[in-house]
């Protein structure tokens, strides 16, 4: 019988289940989306158990649908959005609220707090994060605060805290294993990236029990077995990374410089910098790249909120696209954006502005303005947030970037891939398999259980599908870069 590696890719707005085959193929995928809970302006909120739900069914689905035995999975890799935040209950495994997702914006104004307070530089020494309602010890904090009852619970041991990756395992092995990775816990605010602990003082900062964190282990090993009864068989849980991170594995960015950008949900652009934790001086995010064995790679990110959901809200908000594939063709048949600008902040901005009350802006319209001008300006809003964050990687670390490797939804779009290109002024690589968040996650497991013997097997196995280059000169695209940072000051600081 065939052999295979199980990544299940739990997403924003879905959960996936991809069979990849020994090298590094994609065998088979099954896709469920779940719903997306805005109950107030700036709160996102997802069901835990319709997490679940959606995730069991669709590794319930892959296996069927192409007539699998679980005895053939070898090990299942785990890779997700990240600072989503759960509590539920130890005892009888049932949440105590919504997860508040990645998102979510409700904590912004506890943020301003610490601020104020001057904790930026003592927090980001230790987590190597900026203060922002995006990462999770806010959102603990607020759930502890605002649940009846859940403070008293925690105190006393009842409760359990996890990203999704946590939820899901503590599921799949009904509540036997309680464990994240370093990937996962680098993004809570809670743990010290140097010293690879959970870390007292900034527990106390946010007035977070220790009780209720899950166990931090790497990101490559086995961390227990799926219960038989979900799926015929015990089958080894044996990798974990966030979303990003896998991405970056996936692409085998393994090297100190190698540059990945995601464009999925938000766009994520990631720097390898090797044992070197860099931080940052203009507000991007240090973070563990991956831990294997006693290894640890660091990273640099920025992460944007806003990229590839912009077509979304085109597509369901607007009205002007059925699919979200057609807004190439449309973006297309204009020469360019007729002087509209769009800056979708529809969440305010992340890297490398850190806005929080930054609103969503189109600018420049015109009565020969039309649907096909705003769309490109969407499409360019992509590009051109990735540009800022790149430019400023590029300064941080002191390192140029030669090729951008890219990946997720939007990086199949040809018009954004060459706009991308043109405004960095380097390569930009797509890779043959673009799946590479869930690549990442499966080759993660398969290391841990021999599936691939090393990092330097699974290089081989990364190929290029299609190469972008500059086809404007740093001149011919200043315009364009004058005109995005001005209506980028304008979409500033609106909300109060």
């Amino acid at each position: 019988m065939e052999k295979y590696i199980l990544s299940l890719d739990a997403g924003t707005t879905s959960n996936r289940a991809i069979l990849f085959n020994q090298k590094g193929g994609i065998v088979a995928v099954s896709q469920r989306e779940f719903e997306q809970i805005f109950s107030r302006p700036g709160w996102v909120e997802h069901n835990p158990e319709e997490i679940w739900a959606t995730q069991k069914f669709v590794i319930r689905d892959v296996l069927k649908s192409n007539k699998v035995n679980p005895e053939q999975i070898e090990g299942i890799g785990i890779t997700n959005q990240r600072e989503t935040t759960l509590i539920w209950d130890r005892k009888s495994g049932e949440p105590i609220y919504n997860a508040i997702v990645w998102q979510d914006r409700r904590t912004a104004k506890f943020c301003d707090e610490l601020k104020k307070a001057g904790k930026e530089k003592f927090i980001q020494e230790r987590s190597g994060l900026i203060i922002d309602a995006y990462f999770s010890a806010s959102k603990i904090n607020w759930l502890l605060n605002h649940v009846d009852g859940a403070r008293e619970k925690a105190e006393n041991g009842e409760l359990a805290f996890g990203t999704v990756d946590t939820w899901l395992i503590w599921r799949l092995t009904h509540g036997r294993v309680h464990v994240t990775d370093a990937t996962n816990a680098s993004r809570t605010m809670l743990f010290n990236i140097h010293d690879l602990q959970w870390d007292n003082d900034l527990l106390e900062l946010f007035d977070i029990p220790e009780s209720i964190l899950p166990k931090v282990k790497s990101s490559s090993e086995v961390y227990g077995n799926t219960v038989k009864e979900h799926f015929g068989a015990e089958i080894p849980i044996s990798g974990i990374a966030g979303d990003q991170h896998a991405a970056l594995f996936g692409q085998m960015c393994t090297e100190k410089g190698m540059t990945k950008n995601t464009y999925g949900t938000g766009c994520f652009v990631v720097m390898n910098t090797g044992n070197e934790a860099i931080l940052s001086k203009n507000k991007l995010i240090t973070t563990i790249a991956w831990q294997i064995g006693e290894k640890v790679n660091y990273a640099l990110e920025g992460s944007i909120f806003i990229g590839g959901a912009v077509v979304q809200w085109l597509r369901d908000q607007m009205g002007f696209i059925q699919k979200s594939e057609e807004v190439e063709s449309l973006a297309s048949s204009v020469d360019d954006n007729g002087g509209v600008y769009m800056v979708p902040a529809f969440v305010g901005l992340g890297a490398p502005h850190w806005d929080q009350y930054a609103s969503g802006t189109i600018i420049g319209l015109t009565r020969g303005t039309g649907k096909a001008h705003i769309a490109r300006a969407a499409i360019e809003s992509i590009a051109l947030q990735s540009m800022d964050v790149i430019n400023t990687m590029v300064q941080d670390s002191g390192i140029d970037i030669v090729e951008l490797r890219v990946d997720g939804g939007a990086s199949r779009n040809n018009l954004l891939m060459q706009i991308q290109s043109d405004l960095i002024q380097d390569k930009v690589v797509r890779p043959k398999v673009t799946e590479t968040t869930a690549l990442g996650a499966a080759y993660l497991a398969g290391l841990a259980v021999g599936f691939w013997n090393s990092i330097d097997e699974i290089k081989a196995q990364w190929s290029q599908e299609k190469s972008f280059s500059p086809s404007k000169s740093k001149e011919g695209i200043s315009e364009t870069v004058k005109y995005w940072h001005k209506a980028l000051e304008r979409s500033g600081n609106w909300n109060e």
